[in-house]
């Protein structure tokens, strides 16, 4: 295969990838196929098409600063950017060499963060607890011990890479003995918090606290 059938044969395996991604996000993220080989008609396929260009539109200075510079970043990512009507996006840019080191296409994601800033600053609105009282809480949803004891679930769990629900029989097993050995079931509660907070049933935490039989 020649280098011209080579460079083709790459571009169509990248129009493939940016048909998908495109479909994948409707309403949401555009995706274009630059075809650099050819700056005045770049755009070879542009998906989920959400800044008004079409296929045949001509390279951005993004696209002419690799045509011009082999050494340009092959990927730009996450950077600020606008649509024409000025709607705010994130935008990647991943550049395509050929085997001689050449940039012959690139392939660019623009994501519309317009429709995601309404949820965003809908969460933020949600979870925000300022009140007027400075960092002085009023009061505790729950008592300190149980917080101390999820505390203590939790960064065993975080030494074992795994949620504590998701922790295994042997593992739960070894963590109820530590509670128990640390104090944590002195309280009436205490047996059903670990219950919850393990996915299992007292009865299991029960038995788990039982120190092991001598020979």
């Amino acid at each position: 295969m020649d280098s011209g059938a080579a460079d083709e044969h790459l571009v169509q395996e990248a129009e493939k990838m940016a048909v998908a991604l495109g479909r994948m996000f409707p309403g949401l993220c555009e995706v274009v196929l630059h075809d650099l080989r050819h700056p005045d008609r770049s755009i070879r396929a542009i998906e989920n098409n959400l800044s008004g260009r079409q296929v045949g539109d001509p390279a951005t200075e993004l696209g002419l600063s690799r045509i011009a510079d082999p050494a340009f970043p092959d990927v730009v990512q996450n950077y600020p950017n606008r649509f024409p009507d000025g709607r705010p996006a994130k935008s990647t840019s991943i550049g395509i060499k050929n085997a001689e080191g050449r940039y012959i296409a690139a392939l660019c994601l623009n994501l519309d963060v317009s429709v995601l800033s309404p949820v965003a600053l809908t969460l933020a609105n949600l979870v925000a607890t300022g009140s007027g009282h400075g960092d002085t809480p009023l009061e505790t949803l729950r008592d300190r011990h149980a917080r101390e004891l999820r505390r203590a679930v939790e960064e065993f769990s975080a030494e074992r890479g795994a949620p504590p629900r998701s922790l295994s029989r042997t593992d739960k097993k070894a963590l109820v003995q530590q509670l128990n050995r640390d104090g944590y079931f002195e309280p009436r509660d205490a047996a059903r918090t670990i219950a919850d907070l393990l996915g299992v049933s007292r009865a299991t935490v029960y038995n788990y606290a039982k120190p092991p039989s001598d020979p």
